[in-house]
């Protein structure tokens, strides 16, 4: 694939954290694909079956007034103007059924995968996180220090993008 949209933007920088599920938004999957928003929602619309509430699902304007905050989009210059649909994994997934383009087949593949990567990732800082437990009881108060500082350093990496809208 050339200009592969993962080369264009790290794909998981556009997935966000909304209603506690990791999601992507249509208008940034819509850049993705190479289409235009509108034509995303149409084809979904079209296929409205395909997207149960847990693939897919219309931001709330308190969702979007507070998504827009994060992301500093302005409507006067070109900006999302109405809310858009955030897509769990698994309408991601679906969305490559109702597209049906090449370039759609290979955003899908490169948006699972980094999907994926996320998954290992959190997991990764859960075992990490274990073992730094282990290391603290083993080793009393005499790493104190090192490990409130070990535990401030992971909170921070994990800590990306502030959720969005209810838990």
């Amino acid at each position: 694939m050339t200009n592969s949209p993962a080369d264009l933007v790290p794909i998981t920088d556009l997935i966000h954290i909304i209603r506690g599920q990791r999601v992507m938004l249509s208008h940034d999957l819509a850049k993705l694909y190479g289409v235009e928003t509108k034509t995303l929602i149409q084809a979904v619309k079209r296929n409205r079956e395909r997207f149960p509430h847990d693939f897919m699902f219309e931001l709330t304007k308190h969702e979007f007034s507070s998504l827009r905050s994060q992301i500093v989009t302005s409507s006067t210059s070109g900006g999302i103007q109405y809310s858009p649909y955030a897509f769990t994994e698994q309408g991601v997934a679906m969305l490559s059924s109702v597209l049906r383009s090449k370039r759609a087949i290979e955003v899908n593949i490169a948006i699972m995968r980094a999907f994926v990567h996320m998954r290992r990732m959190i997991e990764t800082n859960k075992e990490l996180a274990a073992k730094i437990d282990a290391l603290e009881k083993k080793y009393d108060g005499q790493f104190k220090v090192v490990f409130i500082a070990i535990r401030q350093l992971m909170k921070e990496d994990i800590k990306s993008k502030p959720p969005i809208g209810f838990r």
